[in-house]
């Protein structure tokens, strides 16, 4: 009897021990983390009404637009500098200009001497190896990393956290054959005479994709188009020369390489499906800056690249989050490039907070508006910061030499405030009524001119940002 007993009590025991390591690796499976691929679509030198979904009945962007019927609109995205480097800078590492001190591309002290009143802040045009990227934070995560197109922030973005690196160098624009085979890159090869740069930067992408399923992958898909020269696809051209322009988009070259753009992104949207990864894959889509001056308009905004008035800062923002964002949505506060590296750590299952001893995150987290749990974000300014020149060159009909004289601003709500430094000068734009920035209400509303000058001038003493003040001896009054 005792036997017997002895025996029931060890099944009983095998039982609950096997059940307990089942009911174990339940719990275990339920609460691990699933972490999402994330896909960083950016578009070089795209303005704001670029493409179809924003309003341009002249470019076509079919793919894009697509995605914008699937995802949420941003239509108050902002890049943290008016060009290349300074927004790429911003977005990697989450902090505003004054902490990585790259406001610009090459030079401070771009133009002659002799226009020019003050001596610049002397500009970084590389990424410090100190500073922390969203690549490295990823790849922290258990994320496959891969670079592919523009960095212009070092000569190598694999130093930077990134696994991968496809014609990825410390150029702005494409050198020796531009948008052509063969390329001058040591790291992007064409088998293909005159294959064209956009199509092979896309396809090496979704090679990318297609050997990065075991694990999750963040792929940076960082496009030299539409960055001059403009080089598009012969084929494409007279399309676009047979339609009538729209609001001033005209430039039918410029038009063809935009289809090339949308196509890229189609490349993407299909890759997904094609390897069931669609479900399980965020698509970010964003340009670095506003539109060329001298290649398209930003009409109804006034300015263009190179410049803190709207046109050159204001860009085109659409997030696909399947599962959590409303399809077709719209979310009209501002939000800018720094709040992308919180928002994807945050997605990642991440922290979207930083750790007492990382470096300042300048940015918020997007993640409570894109899944709906939010209405809206907390009540914030944004502020831009370029103590440079940047001649004007290229950028349509200005009378002033340099499309950018050293400048700062910030937005806070409805309000913007612009300050020139040589000056002093502020001008003051309620954007609600006048998205165009036509009418300087600083002298009719000095009272909000002082109280966002206010803010601005302490923001920049809290991130030491350095105002040039030492006067040219070269200038010619």
């Amino acid at each position: 009897m005792r036997n017997i007993r002895n025996v029931t009590y060890s099944r009983c025991l095998l039982f609950f021990l096997v059940a307990g390591i089942f009911s174990s690796c339940r719990v275990t499976l339920a609460v691990k983390p699933t972490r999402p691929n994330i896909v960083v679509f950016v578009a070089d030198d795209l303005g704001w009404s670029d493409l179809g979904y924003s309003g341009s009945s002249f470019y076509e962007s079919p793919n894009i637009d697509l995605l914008s019927k699937r995802g949420m609109i941003f239509t108050n995205a902002y890049s943290n500098g008016p060009n290349c480097a300074p927004s790429r800078a911003s977005l990697m590492s989450g902090m505003y200009t004054p902490r990585h001190g790259i406001y610009t591309v090459a030079s401070s002290a771009r133009g002659k001497s002799k226009d020019r009143r003050l001596i610049p802040v002397e500009n970084n045009t590389i990424l410090r190896d100190g500073i922390i990227t969203l690549p490295e934070k990823l790849r922290t995560l258990g994320y496959r990393t891969g670079h592919f197109g523009k960095w212009h922030l070092g000569a190598d973005p694999t130093t930077q956290g990134m696994d991968v690196n496809i014609a990825g160098r410390e150029w702005g624009s494409p050198s020796g054959g531009g948008y052509r085979s063969p390329f001058n890159f040591p790291n992007l090869k064409s088998d293909k005479p005159g294959e064209y740069l956009t199509d092979r930067i896309s396809e090496a992408a979704c090679d990318f994709i297609r050997s990065s399923k075991k694990q999750p992958f963040f792929v940076y898909l960082s496009h030299y188009s539409v960055h001059t020269p403009i080089q598009p696809k012969k084929q494409y051209v007279e399309h676009f020369e047979n339609k009538a322009e729209d609001r001033g988009h005209k430039n039918a070259g410029y038009a063809a390489m935009i289809q090339s753009l949308d196509e890229s992104m189609g490349r993407i949207i299909q890759t997904l499906a094609a390897e069931s990864l669609s479900e399980n894959t965020i698509v970010i889509f964003v340009s670095d800056n506003g539109g060329h001056g001298g290649v398209t308009t930003n009409r109804p905004l006034r300015g263009a690249k190179g410049m803190l008035y709207e046109g050159g800062i204001r860009v085109p923002m659409i997030v696909h989050w399947p599962g959590k964002t409303a399809a077709g949505s719209r979310f009209d506060q501002s939000v800018i490039g720094v709040d992308l590296l919180p928002t994807i750590l945050e997605m990642a299952n991440g922290k979207s907070k930083k750790e007492p001893d990382e470096q300042p995150r300048d940015g918020i987290s997007l993640v409570d508006v894109l899944d709906g749990t939010a209405s809206g974000l907390v009540d914030r300014p944004l502020f831009w910061h370029f103590p440079a020149y940047l001649q004007a060159s290229g950028s349509g009909a200005i009378r002033d030499p340099f499309r950018t004289r050293p400048v700062g601003a910030i937005r806070w709500g409805d309000w913007k405030l612009i300050e020139f430094f040589e000056s002093g000068q502020v001008e003051l734009y309620n954007l609600t009524d006048d998205i165009s920035e036509s009418k300087n209400l600083a002298a009719s509303n000095p009272q909000q001119a002082a109280l966002l000058l206010d803010k601005l001038q302490n923001w920049r003493q809290s991130v030491n940002a350095p105002v040039p003040q030492e006067l040219n001896p070269d200038y010619e009054d």
